[in-house]
């Protein structure tokens, strides 16, 4: 039963996550490790970054496939303002500066490369690398 009702929430994000994914090639950069979140998932808290894969933060480091979907989602960020906001190059397109809880923004990436971003509002305060290998 537990597994069905992962499968379905899988779905139900992926889903949601094609509807407003822009896709988008370039990049690689830094490190991976077990934290137990799917990669390519990245919080957005209250003046951090964080993967929830790997449990890195501010940088959040990130590695993923080619062809892989990042999603950054906000959560507990209250009335805080944040985005996803590419630096360098490769860059990516960035997301609108967004208020509150759940927002989601996720970005396909198609060719190898390292992505830094950071977060309009906060700058270095908030920053992060997507690895796309």
């Amino acid at each position: 039963m537990r597994i069905g009702t992962a499968v379905i929430g899988l779905l139900a994000l992926a889903a949601l996550a094609g509807c407003t994914s822009p896709t988008y090639g370039g990049g690689g950069g830094g490190g991976g490790g077990g934290g137990g979140g799917p990669s390519g998932e990245i919080v957005v808290g209250n003046i951090l970054f964080k993967s929830a894969h790997n449990g890195s933060q501010n940088p959040a480091i990130d590695t993923v496939a080619v062809g892989s979907t990042v999603t950054w989602t906000w959560t507990s960020t209250g009335a805080v303002s944040h985005s996803v906001r590419s630096q360098g190059a490769p860059s990516f397109p960035s997301s609108p500066i967004e208020t509150g809880d759940g927002k989601t923004y996720s970005i396909t990436f198609f060719r190898p490369g390292s992505y830094s971003y950071d977060c309009a509002v906060h700058g270095a305060a908030m920053s992060g690398t997507i690895v796309v290998r």
